[in-house]
């Protein structure tokens, strides 16, 4: 991995936080856009895992 890949990593991993907690939100107003969210925030933390390995 290069020097930036860490950093990358971090705000990847941020970002995958935000949506899930954004996910949590909106599935608690019954709006569909929550589970999308999820599901974003769950591919983030695959991609993470991927190259983190």
């Amino acid at each position: 991995m290069n020097d930036m890949a860490p950093a990358l990593l971090s705000l990847m991993m941020i970002a995958a936080i935000a949506l899930a907690i954004g996910g949590v939100v909106q599935m608690r107003r019954r709006e569909k856009r929550g589970w999308l969210m999820l599901v974003a925030a769950l591919v983030i933390f695959g991609n993470v895992l991927i190259r983190a390995l």
